[in-house]
């Protein structure tokens, strides 16, 4: 297959038609309806029935991609708790501590695990007679103030054939970056974001931690009696929303089988104890999209609990979709011919000269080309763009994988030409330059303007709390015009600023 490159100009934004075509064949329990966070409940990346009621252990999004600024690295990222409202307390988001969360690596294109990075998680409570996830204001991750905290271990499992070959601890009792509570908690996250990050020996470098979502892409879904109103296309649904990630940044020495076989496949699964001490894998995610809206209903949690050596089983689904036929059915856009082999290649082998390892068994993984450099000035259409160190090569935080998908699904790798999309064609936060290059959580301490300011007042606790003497309680309660729940919330923080100040602590 060869790359076919493609500016993207003058995309026809059609996201309102394919969300209607998802609804209206029945795929809306997959979840496209949402909002920004407040407006509305959210539905996405849930992509199966059973672990949408299950958080903590969803794997939302998958990238894989040649590190920029240390092109002899690797980078993996994995994101879970789908759409974690920032003001989502005072219960904030953590990693589940009965879940083993790992990250595969499939060297030799056997479908069969090589190398997995195991994390595990342990919740820790300083003190468990208040109701807060800090008591004060956190100014590091060893902070008192810093009420709940997690730590975690990666293990290094080394597997032949599936047999275990060696386990060896690389990490042990690693800091996890909290919950962005707000500006008053938490006056400087930078600097708590920077404390998570940790080497590893080896060359690695290991975060977990809240984050900005990076996936961007409109997924609300519009009633078809409206017509499909095209102008209201190209809203970023994730907005606002933050995830909880793992990242991890390896020497490509350390993954792939040889530098004459660079092709690493990358997947990532959430494994969950029962009540009786057994491990189920409960989720499970390489490419994007595939068990959201490429899996029928009747697949999608056998998918969640299946290894890619397997994936014949579901191979139909691939040579034979769905969406398509959908599309032409409600509006009369030809689907291309089956079977469906470019998609086979796309999804399941790589595509040949570029990420298609020798003597591949089709699976669904994240196939990466270890080899090819980083893009001085990456396209946000990657291969399609002929920019090969982008998606399928992996999958970069900037790749708009929605347009790059539909324009595949679609037909434009055997001829059909379209220049598809939803309209959003970034993240509504930019990406970092060095490890974890995720963008910081959005804030919990948003919120609508108090009477008579001009400035957010949730947001200016942090400088507002400062002044000095118990008098500080008055004046703001005084100068609040929101009622009294604000004002007994404003007493209370301020009283934890000024215990602070005196080193005295009421809990």
């Amino acid at each position: 297959m060869t790359p076919i490159s493609r500016s993207g100009v003058g995309r026809r934004g059609i996201a309102t038609l394919i969300c209607g075509a998802l609804a209206a064949g029945g795929l809306a329990a997959a979840g496209v309806t949402a909002l920004e966070p407040g407006a509305a409940s959210a539905s996405s990346h849930r992509e199966a029935p059973l672990i949408s009621g299950q958080p903590q252990y969803d794997n939302t999004d998958l990238y894989a991609f040649v590190s920029p600024d240390k092109p002899d690295t690797t980078t993996i990222i994995a994101n879970f708790v789908p759409f974690e409202e920032p003001a989502g307390g005072p219960n904030f988001y953590t990693f589940a501590e009965d879940a083993q969360y790992d990250l595969h690596v499939d060297n030799n294109g056997d479908a069969q695990s090589d190398l997995i990075f195991r994390y595990t998680f342990k919740t820790h409570v300083k003190n468990k007679n208040t109701f807060l996830y800090n008591t004060g204001p956190v100014d590091s991750l060893k902070d008192p103030d810093l009420n709940v905290t997690q730590t975690y271990d990666i293990d290094l499992v080394k597997l032949h054939k599936q047999k275990l070959v060696s386990k060896t601890r690389i990490a042990d009792n690693v800091p996890v970056a909290p919950s962005n509570v707000g500006k008053a908690s938490m006056p400087d996250y930078g600097k708590l974001r920077d404390e998570a990050v940790y080497k590893l020996a080896g060359g690695a470098t290991t975060f977990a931690g809240q984050a900005d979502d990076p996936f961007f892409a409109d997924l609300r879904v519009f009633d078809l009696l409206y017509g499909g109103n095209l102008s209201e296309v190209g809203n970023d649904t994730l907005k606002g929303y933050n995830v909880n990630s793992l990242a991890l940044q390896v020497p490509n020495h350390l993954i792939r089988e040889s530098s004459y076989q660079p092709v690493v496949g990358i997947w990532g699964t959430v494994q969950r104890k029962d009540a009786r001490g057994h491990w189920s894998q409960v989720s499970r995610l390489g490419n994007p999209l595939v068990n959201e809206v490429v899996n029928p209903q009747k697949d999608k949690d056998k998918f969640n609990a299946s290894s890619p050596y397997d994936d014949a089983q579901f191979l139909k689904n691939v040579t034979n979709p769905e969406l398509p036929k959908l599309i032409e059915a409600i509006y009369k856009i030809k689907a291309p011919s089956e079977p469906r082999n470019d998609l086979v290649d796309v999804f399941l082998k790589g595509v040949k000269g570029l990420n298609q390892p020798p003597y591949v068994r089709p699976a669904e993984e994240l196939r990466l080309n270890t080899s090819i450099k980083p893009s001085a000035s990456p396209k946000r259409l990657g291969v399609l763009d002929g920019d090969n160190a982008g998606f399928p090569n992996g999958r970069r935080l900037t790749d708009d994988v929605i347009d790059e998908a539909l324009q595949v699904v679609e037909g434009e790798l055997v001829g059909s030409k379209n220049d598809l999309g939803d309209g959003v064609d970034e993240n509504d936060q930019k990406f970092g330059h060095s490890f974890p290059y995720l963008a910081q959580p959005t804030s919990g301490s948003r919120g609508p303007l108090a009477k008579g300011t001009g400035n957010n007042v949730r947001n200016q606790l942090g400088d507002g709390l400062q002044a000095t003497g118990a008098g500080t309680n008055t004046t703001l309660v005084a100068t609040s015009a929101a009622g009294g729940v604000v004002g007994v919330l404003l007493i209370g923080t301020a009283l934890m600023w000024w215990r602070r100040r005196t080193r005295y602590r009421a809990y």
